[in-house]
């Protein structure tokens, strides 16, 4: 299983870490959408930056 993760809202003001997060994860731009695998890294790294994102299972 893995996950479909899309940017929903801005980073602009966000904290350098959840920049750091969200662009670990391959989002820079709203809209743009990545595929991550099902695993401790990538649940932490969405817990960190839920209120930005949209995630389903892909």
């Amino acid at each position: 299983m893995a996950y479909k993760i899309k940017l929903v809202k801005s980073l602009v003001g966000r904290k350098d870490d959840q920049i750091a997060t969200a662009e670990s994860l391959g989002l820079k731009k709203i809209g743009q959408e990545t595929i991550q695998p099902d695993n401790a890294q990538t649940k932490g790294k969405i817990a960190k930056i839920s209120h930005l994102i949209e995630v389903t299972e892909a």
